[in-house]
């Protein structure tokens, strides 16, 4: 019986599909493959677990028909899952062909040992899975490739070199992060806004210290994202933050508003004006702390005054942005204000006003709504308030 022609691709679908799958954070393999077939290997990053529980653990990987590496893999009979560290992107670049090396092999990008099947590889790889084929189907334009896995490494350190957004990252833990162990110190499970946190969170120690509190944290820092999931999910019993986009399931006390102001390299041609307007900062390169919400409110600021500013670099550190300023690669804007007026590596800055008031960034201390808090807790909140009342 004659099988239906199959469908030709509804191209709306397959580029939603893209945009979606772009989205969905993957490890960076490099399979290779040696044999009678020569020896060959491709970046992917396409590769699951198929199952523990068979004669033999079996996983997948799908890789496209027209890579060389594909016909010499199922010829081989044999391929090994190389699963890349975070500090790897060179090899991955390599074997996915943006990067040549010097003498023009891609396996020299690399050092190389073997498994059981012979196949390469990498001798510092996060782990590599050594499998012989179980079945091998071209399903549109990739082959899915089932392996048995004969033999497995595992680094006991490292972090995974994953890929989401067209660019590398490397996952970051959702566990708290222990500050201290002292002997009979009450324990504060707090979550800080990366900027400001490291500027609030000593002070209000010291201050608990003066008072003979001894207090040990277990703290959470990150981006905006990062810090209200810690407290939505109760990782943390207190946040210290920006009050933007939170539901109506967190409880927040306002501390202060913290105003932005422009940062220049002191040798800057602006850096001779008292005050600065956004019209005049647009036609400048802008260095842009871009972690929301940081980045989404210094972008507003232009935006409400139909301005749109000339981004140069867009960066997720705070030190970043103040060492491209002091290096003279253009402004920033910033609202928290560190008392060292230099970069890391010693460049001069200098800060100015904006020439008219802006709605102001508000740091909160949050919690979830009806949560109890402990006596250290509450107290760390209580020193929150005394230092910025003082303030």
């Amino acid at each position: 019986m004659a099988q239906p022609a199959e469908s030709p691709p509804d191209p709306h679908l397959r580029q939603r599909f893209l945009a979606g799958m772009g989205l969905a954070a993957c490890t960076v393999n490099v399979v290779t493959t040696n044999g009678t077939a020569g020896r060959h290997g491709v970046t992917v990053s396409a590769m699951s677990s198929v199952s523990a529980d068979t004669a033999q653990p079996t996983l997948l990987v799908c890789i496209h028909h027209l890579s060389p590496a594909v016909q010499a893999i199922i010829n081989n009979g044999v391929f090994c899952v190389n699963v890349l560290r975070d500090d790897q992107s060179f090899v991955s670049d390599c074997f996915a062909g943006r990067v040549k090396t010097a003498d023009g092999d891609k396996f020299s990008c690399a050092d190389w040992t073997t498994l059981t099947t012979g196949a390469p590889r990498v001798v510092d790889a996060l782990a590599a899975f050594d499998c012989r084929i179980l079945s091998a189907q071209q399903i549109g334009t990739h082959y899915v490739i089932v392996g048995s896995v004969a033999e497995i490494f595992a680094s006991d350190s490292g972090s995974p070199l994953i890929y989401a957004n067209r660019a590398y990252g490397t996952p970051s833990r959702f566990d708290s992060f222990r500050v201290g162990n002292v002997a009979g110190a009450e324990t504060v499970k707090l979550g800080a806004f990366h900027t400001f946190g490291p500027y609030i969170v000593p002070k209000v120690l010291s201050g608990l210290a003066r008072k003979d509190r001894q207090v040990d944290l277990k703290l959470v820092e990150g981006d905006h994202r990062r810090v209200l999931e810690a407290v939505k999910s109760g990782d943390v019993d207190l946040a210290l933050m920006y009050d933007f986009n939170l539901s109506d399931q967190i409880a927040t006390e306002p501390l202060t508003e913290l105003q932005p102001y422009v940062l220049l390299a002191e040798g800057h041609p602006l850096a001779s004006q008292p005050a600065l307007s956004l019209e005049v900062l647009a036609e400048e390169p802008m260095i842009l702390l871009e972690p929301p919400p940081s980045g989404d409110y210094f972008l507003s600021l232009f935006s409400r005054k139909g301005l749109v500013p000339h981004i140069r670099f867009r960066t997720s550190s705070f030190e970043m942005v103040r060492g491209m300023v002091g290096g003279g690669f253009g402004y920033s804007l910033l609202s928290t204000k560190p008392a060292a007026s230099m970069s890391y590596d010693g460049a001069a800055l200098v800060t100015r006003p904006l020439t008219e008031p802006m709605p102001p960034s508000r740091v909160v201390l949050a919690r979830r709504v009806n949560s109890s808090l402990s006596p250290a807790a509450e107290a760390f909140a209580a020193e929150c308030r005394s230092l910025f009342k003082m303030a």
